[in-house]
């Protein structure tokens, strides 16, 4: 019998066929264009005679133009990157990221399976499969007691949660994104707390998982968890973590931070068994998900 899952979002099915091992998506949504690509050619070289024509003063001239059309071109690259060219642009984007928990479908934010290529330990391949996703929901729970006090200043608007288990059935991972009811200066203050005082690697500030019945996570509680890892971003209301643990239900005595378990030199159990990798990787996959919605919606809006 194929492990169950929980739903959320919206009761719309998908128009394909879904694996048997992989719950079926919560909802389908309208097909989001990808980003234009913007390339660059190469500058034609002059011909060899016309390069003897050039006198210095003349190369001179050209060269400065070319340094000038370069910065002139890295500074608005720049300025599009880091939404430096305004407040409009950088609100919009923020704004718009703070709506996607109920404009995206759970497909696009957690995808049934997810590639990890590269996120192993010694840049071994990974592939997660999605066992379970929480129905949208507040923070009550959702994290250890300190873990929320520190959370609390930017607020709970929405909390979106799935669990995936590895290739071998071995490991499980739950990971989330907290939607805040904080404007962009609180998220960045939040984001300098956690940065200062390494509030990311305190075992007493821990996210808890998913843990669904009927599935290979099922006995995944507080003392089985392994290795997690936080992210605040500051460019969205959105906090993303991800915490993992085996899939046999053993507990852990001595949790380790992600970033500390993913080191050459980590000999803990979570790091000799890639549990610090597990974390990490499907986190930066999911928070890359999310950048590339967040995206697809600014410009739609646009």
């Amino acid at each position: 019998m194929p492990p169950r899952e929980t739903t959320a979002w919206s009761p719309l099915a998908p128009a394909h066929p879904v694996s048997p091992h992989a719950p079926g998506p919560a909802q389908s949504w309208s097909t989001t264009a990808a980003r234009p690509v913007v390339s660059f050619g190469q500058p034609e070289a002059f011909h060899e005679r016309a390069r003897h024509l050039v006198g210095p003063r003349t190369a001179a001239a050209a060269a400065c133009l070319v340094l000038g059309l370069g910065l002139i071109g890295g500074a608005v690259t720049g300025s599009w990157i880091t939404d430096d060219d305004g407040d409009a642009v950088s609100g919009d984007h923020f704004a718009t990221a703070g709506t996607l928990w109920h404009n995206v479908p759970v497909d696009q934010l957690f995808p049934p399976t997810v590639q990890g290529t590269g996120a192993g330990p010694g840049g071994a391949g990974r592939t997660w499969t999605r066992i379970a996703v929480a129905p949208d929901s507040g923070c009550a729970g959702a994290f250890d007691p300190l873990l929320s006090k520190v959370l609390a200043p930017v607020g709970c608007q929405r909390l979106l949660r799935a669990t995936y288990t590895d290739a071998t059935q071995s490991y499980v991972t739950t990971v989330g994104l907290l939607f805040t009811k904080a404007d962009p200066a609180a998220m960045s203050a939040l984001a300098h707390r956690f940065r200062t005082e390494a509030l990311d690697r305190r075992a007493d500030l821990m996210p808890r998982a998913y843990a669904a019945k009927g599935t290979p996570a099922a006995g995944f509680g507080d003392k089985q968890r392994a290795s997690w890892t936080i992210s605040v971003l500051t460019d969205a209301p959105v906090v993303g973590y991800a915490v993992s643990g085996w899939a046999d239900g053993r507990g852990v005595d001595e949790p380790q931070p992600a970033a500390d378990a993913i080191s050459a030199a980590a000999t803990t159990a979570p790091a000799q068994a890639g549990l610090g990798n597990e974390a990490q990787g499907l986190a930066d996959r999911i928070e890359r998900r999310l950048r590339q919605s967040i995206g697809t919606a600014t410009e739609k809006s646009s």
